[in-house]
Order: structure tokens, then C-alpha cells, then sequence
């Protein structure tokens, strides 16, 4: 705006030359300010006319001519008074620039320079202010009470306190005799209110003819140039830029100065004609328009990195879009929080940066957000310090009182402000402390803290990238839950063979079976040592967990890996990506072996000792706890301790979904997204051992004993079995024989011998005996794959039967040896490495129905003696379901026949067969084929046991067909051998007991009565049986063993259910005598004496001649003559009496009415006891 007074001598002249001078002050680089926002100005001619002094014809006619030369949208004549009125006292001309101009800025600026300070002393600051408090007064509805503050020890007694109460009160004097003084200065006094109209015309006339006309025509002439130079090229420009060079920002054909700020763009630069169109648009209040215009050039100053520009267009956008009317969008306060940033960090202009502080803060003033107004101001001040040390005091405050949300937005607060300061390592520990604690922050929260934390421990550890590996807080261990397996995994099962169970980290760990299985090594080892366990003997244990025995230092083989399965638990709601997990270990070599016995060797490269396993992925998804499990190759003899996991730690884009699959759900290894930022670490896996609870010192302390299962001892070199099951059947018919196969296999590098196997069910199965073939298989055993060796034989003597006999000792159930441990025979006793070897095996269905568990463990050694390993065990446990198929009942007598040799003894043997299978299980029908005995008394229809050896059984069939199957040879006689070493084991258990609780010992006599009823005969009802499966018909072979041991007793081949009294009285009674010899009981007492009634079967007898009168008698018969006797018998003494009876008629008589009562002959008469009732003996009376 030029203005020349119309009191110039020549006022065209003069405008000429002011215009001259703008010019060259514009377009001269002599001068850097002012800036002009356009080379087109606008320029405005006012003609200034004081009508107080000037001509105003003179001045209309300059005017005319401004007109003609300038045009009327150009110039202006504006007309004002300079000089004083003679106005009265009480006229009042209003001040037109009061309401515009704040009247204490410049006096307020000086007093706050040079002001004199009214002083106010310390006693009557400290009265004043603590008026204030104590009268608990009420502020925005809060009340105040700062006294009780935890961390405000003395209340304004401190020295500092009162220095800044009457800084305070020197500031608010000041400020109040400023504005006082200031107050009376008028402006304008010399303009009338004529004057006021015509400069408010004279303004109107500028901004509607001048000034928006300008500034409308210079939009459209900006919008048309950027039309012009940034259309169709910039639209290729930006494609070729995002195709061909990525995020690279291409080089520009004009001349870019560089600064710390970015880049300055020259002014014909399109970035800069978008920005002035908005800045214009934002002078004539189009603030919709200028948002979009700023938001263009933003996205344009970002992809050039020129950053001041960039910060100017986002704080002028954020302007815009709070000033648009109706808030059509709400305020961008993130946009000045950038600018901020920018201004402060990236172009290092404070100025700028305060600036869009002050500016923000009014804005978030307007809208009520006091407290973000208050957060961005305490921001601009830049107190880190003390800002960190007041919310380390705050910490204090929140500090264990269930204020989780408000702890963990502190120590986020704590660690950016410690790493901004560069103490790191508070750092660190306050991010520690906001991933350890159980985080009720959401997952978004949560993985801003993730983020921030590697980010601060990336830096820690950048500082010394040789030190120690830190310690990570994340993913929690669970040290107790720690499982250590010793060995290969087991190769799986292929076709119809079937690996040994074992033992596997996938096994639940049961402290009844590991009983178990510790019983039957301590069995077979004591068995090995001539039934001693020695002193130095150590179970075996593959899986040592919290619940196994972790005292002793656990024994592992060279070249077999030692696996470590840690339990990792994320605690957070992101997923976490662990990445080259390994464990991390320590090794002393040492040599075990009787030359050296345990001298250190001499250390070497750590991969020739040691080889560990590295997971390269490991994701835990959200609140997950997973298993890991690491492996260690041990190549060396030595002691190894497993101190913890190395690990990568960091976060995935848990967002993202790769191929339409969600990451949460869990990808394959080498899929997952990274954020780009993790960091390396460790954790130590520190195992407390159980607590000590033996001796009085451990009972009233708290100790804890050693748990050792991470400290393995390396040992040389052992043979390694697997054993695979060939056609092994899942179910069985109780007392069913099926063939089977097992394969032995050496897969290691050492020989392998004494080979053995134990199991607390030695009746189940049987690797056959070691007599010879007693005679060929007839073809109709190979035909149906029968399990038994038969004979064929004669159909015209079907009830003879071969006879033969054979010791327990040919089927490994010798005298005093345990009958659960069972030789293996392998050929030349040795499995050579990498040899294997099938053999045979037959199982016998066990007689009780229902699902059955039998576990064997399989025991070998090594050729080579060591001194720390001196054998090994495998596991395998087999389940079975059995089903019903026969009940064998049998009953013992004495016969009432009398035989020749005198001597000779013989017993009727009754057997009862029921079928109690059911139609479920497929089966037709039971063929019993063969009835067998097996004593070392008795043999079926032969009376004596020839044979001078006692040791031996005879094994006598009786065939139901025409085939008969030597029961003394394999399959048969070893499950009766085993049957019956169980059934001695059992009953001699049962006697050792009740001898324990009577402690009295049988005498002589008492011997002597329980052998007269002693049998000791042994029945084999062996069967057939029609199964149809599938369509197909199978024969099925069995066996069922009656065990007789008393005569007149019942024994059955099923288990018979006892069922139990349901209310049991106690009994209270006095303990006998130890000296009172024992009484047998009445059923041995009845055994002593056998009967035999000698007479004819009929009797022919003329009733009616010899007595023609008939007698009405009710009754069967009399006895006649002497009726009762007393005898004395030797041992094996025969004795014959003759007795009469009388019948009076005719019919069927029982003459086994007699009674016979014994006793031994040295026992008093309370021990005489009736023996067993005779047979019926019936006579038949007929009448001539």
C-alpha cells in the first residue's frame, strides 16, 4: 500500500517513485526481508488529504488523475483530520482501537524488566498461603488437600518453598500496578466520528475492490499452473518413483539446496504454489479448501524429506481443520504433536516448535483438554531431570497399591524419559517391570511396551557387544516344570510291527508305575547278582521330572542325545517369536574308564564336545504356555551342566495375515513377519530341589536338597536295544494261545548280551522251553497255523493216552529261581551290532475278563564291564482285552473201589466245562479237545506214579479226537509251569502271612492230617474254539489250568468274585497262648480214614414164601448184629468188617448211612472228627 499526502508538490511523481523503490526492494537480492509471497504484488495508491490543512479541490483533481493512470479498483482518496478540536471536557470521542489493541503488553514486558518489586516478607507469604489451605476450600468441585501428600514431609517450611511463595507474590504485584498505569492511554483523539466512517469505508473499499479481487484472480492463476505443471508429468513422475525406485526420492531437474531441515525449494517450485494457494485460501476464511491444499503439500514435503516445510503444512492443516465451521472433522492433534516433534528434533528450530506449542495449547484450551494443554507445555520445557525425578517419586506413591494401569503408565514414563537422558540401564528396568508384572493393559498397549523395551535393550547391549548375554524377562520358565530325557526317540511302528512303548517325553509320569518298573530292575538285577542288589545300584530313570528321585547325578550315553523340554509361558496378549533357541551349557571332560577312573581330560573345541540343537523359530501365541524342546549331542565322556537358553527375542506383526493364515493360529517355521527389531539374551534354568523333611534340624528349618537332573554324568559307549512286536494281538479270549513274533534289533556300536526279560505276569507269555522236538507237527497243525506240537493218533484207542514227563527246569521255572525273570535265547547269547533277531513268542489270554496292563522290561548288559553303567532297561507295556470263553470247574474224591496192589490209591476227578462267552465276541461254538494232567502223584487212569523221580511231572492226555497234543512240550507245559509257579507264589505269600499274624508253626501231627487230604493234581482242559470275523472263519486255541490241591474242594479256572460283607463288627480278643500246639481243622480231620462198601448190586429174595403176612413198616432198612466198632489202624492199613442188613421189602436202597469218626492216636478226644461222607452205595432188592 503506497500513500503519498496530498500536501506533495507532486504527488504522482512521488507515488511513481515509491512504486520504483518496492520494486527493487522486491526483486533485488540485496535484501532478504521482507518476504514477498508473490511476484505479482498488489499494489494499493492512497491519496492521504488532511482536510484540517489541505486543499481539497487540488486533492480531488491528483485523485482524477490516479484514476486515469491507475484505475478505480487502484486508488483511493482518503480524507482525515490531524489537528486538535476545541471539543468541551464532557464530549467523549469513543477510542476506535481499544477493543483491538491489549493495552498492557509493552508496559507489562518493561515492568517485568525494570518494575519495581513490592516485597512481601517470608512470615506473612507463609500466612497467606496457608490461609488458603486450611480452609479446606472447595476448587473445580475437588477438595484440597495437598497437606496429606505421602512424599510432602514439611509444609512450607523449607527454604525453597517460601523463596517461590514470594516470587509469586512480587510476579502478581508487579503485573496489577502495570496494568494500572497503562490504563489511561487514548488513541485516535484527533479523528472524528466522520473520520471513523470514512476509514472504515476506505478499508471496506480496499478489501472488496483491491484486495479479494487480487487474491481471488492470484488462486486461480496458482490452481491453473498447477494444473499446467503438475499434471499429466508429475502423474508419471510419482509411478515411475513408486515402481523404479522404491522409497528412494528421485533426483529433480531443478537445484536443491540442502540444510539440516531438508530441502529449500526455489519459488517457482510447484510444492510452493500448493502451498501459497492454501495459505490464501486460509486468509479468506476457505478453511475446507486450505485443509486440502495443506494436506496436498504435506504428502508432497514428506515424499521430498523437506521437513521444515513438511512441520509448517501440518501445523497449518491442523489450524484449518480446527477452524472449519460445523467441525466436520475433529481436531488433528496429532498433526501438531508431528510439527512439534519436527520443529524440536529433526530441523532444530526451538522458535518454530514454541510457536506451535503456544498455538496448540490455546486450541486444546478451547476445547476444554486442559490437561493435554498442560501436558504439551510441561513437554516444551525440556526439565527432563526433574521431570524423571518427580515421577520416580510418584512411582512411590502408586508402588504396590493395586494400581497396575497406573504403575505401568509411570514406568513407560520412567523408561523414555531415562532413555532420552541416556541411562539405560533404569531404562531397561523400567520397561522390565512393566513386561514381569500380570499387565491388565490391552494387547495394542502391550505390544507399544514390547517395542519400547527391545528397542531400549537393542541400545544396551550396542554399548558392549562383547559382554555377558543379558537376561530377558520374557517369556516367563517354569523352572520346576523341567523335564531332562535321556536317549533317541523310538522309531514309530511299520506295518504290522509294533515298537516298544518305552518311555517318552509324551508319557504322563505316574509315580505307581515308576514303582512298578523300579521293582522289576531291582528284581532281575538281584537275580543277575545271585539275589543280591549291589550297594552302588542306581534305577534306571530316561524322564527325570519334579516328581522322579533327582538326587543323584543321572547317567547319559556318549552319542546320545540328552533332550531338555523347558516350559515357556507368555504372559502378554501379543505373540512372542523366539528365534535361534538353543541351550547354553558347560562341559568337564573326563575319562571314565577303569584305567583312567575319572581323570579330567584335556579340554577341547566345544562342537567336538558338546552339539546343541537350535530351533530357529519358536512362536508363543497370546497367553500361551508351549513346550520347547532342545537337544544336546554329548561326544565326549565328562560332567555336563545344562545352566540355561539363549535365545532371540522378538515380536511378529501379530495384524498381519500371510497367505490367509492367521499367526495366532501358528505358522510353519521360516513364515512368520518380523517388526524388525529383537534382541539377544539368556535365562537360567534354576531348579530348586524338594524340601528336607528327615531329621529334627530339617523339620524345624526350611532346607531344600539337591534336584540334579540338569547335571548329567557323560558315560562310554553302551549297547542300545528296540524291540518290535510282530502280529502281537490287542485282544484275547481268556485262557486263548496265539503266536506271536518279536524282533530284537542292536542299533548301536557295542555287542549286546544277557539278554532278559521280567514281568510281574510270567503266565502271559512264553519264548518256548529248550526240550527237544518230541515229534514232527502233523499236517493238519501247519494247516491251521496251530500253536501246540500234536501227534496223530489212533482212532480205535481213543482213551489211551501218551505219556511223558518233564522238570520245571526245562521251561525256566527251576527250583529257588524267580519265575518273572525269563531268558531271552538269543543265538550264541549275543546280538552283535547292528544285528537283530525275530523269535517266538505265545501269549495266553489271562483267565479274568476286562482290559489288562502287563509290562515287561527287558534287561541286557554290555560285553565290556564300565564302572559308572552296568546295564540297561527298556520298557514296553502291553494292553490287552480279554474276553470271556470257558469256566472249568473241578472236584476231587476219593473212589470207593479197592485195588489189588493194597497199597494203591486212586480218586475219581469230576469236571465241569460252561460256556460263558457271549455272542459279542464272534464265537460260534468250544470244541474241548484234550483233557491233561500233571502231577508228580497222579496221572489220569493210571493209578501209581512209577517213576523213581519226584522232580519230574507226568503229563498224561486224554483225547477227544484224532489228534492229541503233547502237553509237556512248548507252548503248553511252559504257561502250566508259570501258571503254577504263580499260583505257589501266591499261596505260599498267603501262608507266610497268616503264619506271621498267629505265630505259631504247625507240629508234626498237624503235617501229617493235611497230607492225607493233599492232592496235588493239576488239570489242562485245552479247546477250540469258531470265531467268524470279517466273513471269515478262524480257529482260536486255548487253555484253561485247574490247580487241585484238597480233596473234596471245588477249584474253578475263573476267578470267582468274593463279594464283600457290607458291615464288618470289630472284634476284641485276647491273643492265645504261643505254647498251645494248633488245631487242625475239620476238613483236614475228615481225610484220615477211606470207606469202601463191598456189595452185590441186587438181591433176589422170595418175600412172599418165606413170610406171606406183609408188615406195614415205614422205613428203608435195619441194621443187624454189631453195630458200632473201635478200631486202631496202622499207617496204610486195610481193614475189612463184615456188617448184616435187613430189608422187610422190596426196592432201591442207600446203604451209605454208616458214620466214621477218627482220630490220630495220639490226640485226645476233642479232636475225634465224622471223616467224609461215602458215595451213595445203592442196592437193588427184588421179590421172587
Amino acid at each position: 500500500m503506497l500513500v503519498v499526502s496530498s500536501g506533495e508538490p507532486e504527488p504522482v511523481e512521488q507515488f511513481l517513485k515509491l512504486s520504483q523503490e518496492q520494486h527493487r526492494i522486491q526483486h533485488s537480492s540485496e535484501y532478504a526481508y521482507p518476504k514477498w509471497f508473490i511476484p505479482n504484488t498488489l499494489k494499493y495508491y492512497v491519496l492521504l488529504h488532511d482536510v484540517s490543512a489541505g486543499e481539497e479541490q487540488r486533492a480531488d483533481s491528483v485523485y482524477e488523475e490516479m484514476k486515469q493512470r491507475y484505475g478505480t479498483q487502484g486508488c483511493y482518496l482518503l480524507k482525515i483530520n490531524s489537528r486538535g478540536s476545541n471539543r468541551g471536557a464532557d464530549e467523549q470521542i469513543p477510542d476506535p482501537w481499544s477493543q483491538y489493541l491489549q493495552k498492557n503488553s509493552i508496559q507489562t514486558q518493561e515492568s517485568y524488566d525494570d518494575g519495581p518489586y513490592t516485597v512481601i516478607s517470608n512470615k506473612n507469604a507463609d500466612r497467606l498461603i496457608s490461609d488458603g489451605l486450611d480452609n479446606d476450600i472447595q476448587v473445580d468441585g475437588l477438595s484440597n488437600n495437598f497437606k496429606a501428600h505421602p512424599l510432602q514431609l514439611d509444609h512450607l517450611s523449607d527454604t525453597s518453598t517460601s523463596f517461590d511463595a514470594t516470587e509469586y507474590i512480587k510476579t502478581t504485584t508487579s503485573l496489577h500496578e502495570s496494568k494500572k498505569a497503562s490504563s489511561g492511554t487514548p488513541h485516535g483523539t484527533c479523528l472524528t466520528l466522520t473520520d471513523h466512517d470514512r476509514i472504515r469505508q476506505f478499508i471496506q473499499e480496499f478489501t472488496f475492490r483491491g484486495l479479494l479481487p487480487h487474491i481471488e484472480k492470484t488462486i486461480r492463476q496458482l490452481n491453473d499452473q498447477l494444473i499446467s505443471r503438475k499434471g499429466l508429468s508429475r502423474s508419471l513422475f510419482s509411478a515411475t518413483k513408486k515402481w523404479f525406485s522404491g522409497s528412494k526420492v528421485p533426483e529433480k531437474s531443478i537445484n536443491e539446496l540442502k540444510n539440516t531441515s531438508g530441502l529449500l525449494y526455489p519459488p517457482e517450485a510447484p510444492e510452493l504454489q500448493i502451498r501459497k494457494m492454501a495459505d490464501l485460501c486460509f486468509l479468506v476464511q476457505h478453511y475446507e479448501l486450505a485443509y486440502s491444499c495443506y494436506h496436498t503439500a504435506k504428502k508432497d514435503f514428506l515424499n521430498d524429506q523437506a521437513m521444515l516445510y513438511a512441520a509448517g503444512a501440518l501445523e497449518m492443516a491442523a489450524v484449518s481443520a480446527f477452524l472449519q465451521p460445523g467441525a466436520p472433522r475433529p481436531y488433528p492433534a496429532h498433526y501438531m504433536d508431528t510439527a512439534i516433534q519436527t520443529y524440536r528434533d529433526i530441523c532444530k528450530n526451538m522458535m518454530l516448535a514454541e510457536r506451535c506449542v503456544l498455538l496448540s495449547a490455546e486450541i486444546l484450551k478451547s476445547q476444554s483438554k486442559y490437561s493435554d494443554a498442560a501436558a504439551l507445555l510441561i513437554r516444551l520445557t525440556s526439565e527432563k531431570k526433574h521431570a524423571l525425578r518427580c515421577y520416580c517419586q510418584a512411582m512411590q506413591v502408586y508402588k504396590g497399591k493395586g494400581w497396575s494401569l497406573a504403575e505401568d503408565h509411570i514406568n513407560f514414563t520412567i523408561g523414555r524419559q531415562s532413555f532420552t537422558l541416556r541411562q539405560l540401564d533404569n531404562a531397561v528396568s523400567a520397561f522390565r517391570h512393566i513386561l514381569i508384572n500380570d499387565s491388565k493393559q490391552p494387547a495394542a498397549q502391550q505390544g507399544t511396551f514390547l517395542r519400547e523395551y527391545l528397542y531400549v535393550y537393542k541400545n544396551v547391549t550396542q554399548l558392549s557387544p562383547d559382554g555377558p548375554l543379558p537376561q530377558l524377562p520374557l517369556p516367563y520358565i517354569n523352572n520346576s516344570a523341567t523335564r531332562v530325557f535321556f536317549g533317541h526317540d523310538r522309531r514309530p511302528a511299520e506295518g504290522e510291527k509294533q515298537a516298544a512303548t518305552h518311555i517318552s517325553l509324551d508319557q504322563e509320569y505316574d509315580c505307581e508305575s515308576s514303582h512298578q518298573w523300579k521293582e522289576l530292575e531291582e528284581q532281575v538285577v538281584a537275580v543277575v547278582n545271585k539275589g543280591i542288589i549291589p550297594s552302588n545300584f542306581q534305577p534306571t530313570q530316561y524322564c527325570l521330572n519334579s516328581y522322579s528321585d533327582n538326587s543323584k547325578f543321572p547317567l547319559a550315553v556318549v552319542e546320545e542325545p540328552v533332550t531338555v523340554e523347558v516350559a515357556f509361558r507368555n504372559p502378554l496378549k501379543v505373540p512372542l517369536l523366539l528365534t535361534d533357541l538353543s541351550l547354553l551349557w558347560k562341559f568337564q571332560p573326563k575319562d571314565f574308564s577303569a584305567k583312567h577312573n575319572g581323570e579330567t581330560k584335556e579340554l577341547a573345541c566345544g562342537n567336538d564336545m558338546i552339539g546343541a540343537e537350535v530351533i530357529a523359530e519358536f512362536l508363543i501365541n497370546s497367553e500361551e504356555t508351549k513346550m520347547a524342546r532342545l537337544k544336546l549331542f554329548p561326544h565326549q565322556t565328562g560332567e555336563l551342566h545344562i545352566l540355561g537358553v539363549v535365545y532371540n527375542l522378538g515380536t511378529i506383526q501379530g495384524t498381519m495375515m500371510l497367505d490367509g493364515i492367521d499367526p495366532s493360529i501358528g505358522l510353519q517355521s521360516g513364515k512368520f513377519v518380523y517388526n524388525g527389531m529383537s534382541v539377544r539374551g539368556r535365562q537360567d534354568l534354576e531348579i530348586q530341589g524338594p524340601r528336607l523333611n528327615n531329621t529334627k534340624e530339617e523339620k524345624t528349618s526350611i532346607k531344600y536338597g539337591p534336584d540334579r537332573r540338569l547335571d548329567p554324568i557323560i558315560t562310554e559307549e553302551m549297547p542300545l536295544l528296540e524291540v518290535f512286536f510282530i502280529n502281537f494281538p490287542t485282544g484275547l479270549l481268556c485262557g486263548e494261545i496265539r503266536k506271536a513274533y518279536v524282533e530284537f534289533v542292536n542299533v548301536s556300536k557295542c555287542p549286546l548280551t544277557a539278554l532278559k526279560v521280567v514281568s510281574k505276569h510270567p503266565e502271559f507269555f512264553t519264548f518256548g522251553g529248550n526240550t527237544a522236538v518230541l515229534t514232527p507237527l502233523s499236517p493238519s497243525a501247519s494247516e491251521n497255523c496251530s500253536a501246540y506240537k500234536t501227534v496223530v493218533t489212533d482212532s480205535t484207542s481213543v482213551c489211551t493216552a501218551l505219556m511223558s514227563s518233564a522238570s520245571s527246569v526245562n521251561f525256566g521255572v527251576g527250583t529257588g529261581s524267580q519265575p518273572e525273570v525269563i531268558h531271552v535265547p538269543l543265538p550264541d547269547s549275543v546280538l552283535l551290532p547292528g544285528a537283530s533277531v525275530q523269535l517266538p513268542m505265545w501269549l495266553h489270554g489271562p483267565d479274568e475278563e476286562g482290559v489288562h496292563e502287563i509290562n515287561f522290561l527287558f534287561y541286557y548288559e554290555s560285553i565290556k564291564k564300565h564302572s559308572k553303567m552296568c546295564h540297561r532297561v527298556l520298557r514296553h507295556t502291553a494292553v490287552i482285552c480279554t474276553s470271556r470263553s470257558l469256566n472249568v470247574r473241578a472236584t476231587v474224591c476219593r473212589s470207593n473201589a479197592l485195588e489189588d496192589e493194597g497199597k494203591g490209591d486212586n480218586m475219581l476227578v469230576f469236571v465241569d466245562v460252561e460256556n460263558i462267552n457271549t455272542s459279542e465276541a464272534g464265537v460260534k461254538e468250544f470244541h474241548i479237545v484234550q483233557v491233561s494232567s500233571n502231577s508228580k502223584h497222579w496221572k489220569l487212569q493210571k493209578a501209581v506214579n512209577l517213576s523213581e523221580d519226584k522232580e519230574n511231572y507226568t503229563f498224561a492226555d486224554i483225547v477227544f479226537g484224532n489228534e492229541q497234543i503233547i502237553s509237556s512240550a512248548s507252548p503248553c507245559a511252559d504257561f502250566f509251569f508259570r501258571s503254577l509257579s504263580s499260583e505257589l507264589k501266591r499261596t505260599h505269600t498267603q501262608s507266610n502271612m497268616f503264619q506271621g499274624a498267629v505265630k505259631q508253626s504247625f507240629d508234626e501231627a498237624v503235617r501229617l492230617i493235611q497230607k492225607c487230604s493233599k492232592v496235588d493234581l493239576n488239570i489242562v482242559v485245552l479247546w477250540k474254539a469258531y470265531v467268524v470275523e470279517d466273513n471269515k472263519q478262524l480257529i482260536l486255541e486255548g487253555q484253561h489250568h485247574i490247580l487241585l490241591h484238597t480233596v473234596g474242594k471245588e477249584a474253578f479256572s475263573f476267578p470267582q468274585k468274593q463279594e464283600s460283607p457290607e458291615m464288618v463288627f470289630l472284634k476284641f480278643f485276647r491273643p492265645e497262648s504261643s505254647s498251645l500246639p494248633t488245631r487242625p481243622t475239620p476238613d483236614q480231620l475228615s481225610n484220615l480214614i477211606k470207606t469202601s462198601l463191598h456189595y452185590p448190586e441186587s438181591f433176589n429174595h422170595s418175600f412172599h414164601q418165606k413170610s406171606p403176612e406183609a408188615l406195614e413198616i415205614h422205613g428203608s432198612f435195619t441194621w443187624l448184629g454189631q453195630t458200632q466198632y473201635k478200631l486202631q489202624l496202622k499207617n496204610q492199613e486195610v481193614c475189612s468188617l463184615q456188617l448184616k442188613a435187613c430189608f422187610v421189602r422190596t426196592g432201591v436202597y442207600n446203604l451209605g448211612t454208616h458214620r466214621v469218626f477218627a482220630k490220630l492216636a495220639d490226640q485226645v478226644t476233642l479232636f475225634e472228627t465224622s471223616q467224609q461222607n461215602s458215595m451213595p452205595a445203592l442196592i437193588i432188592i427184588n421179590n421172587i
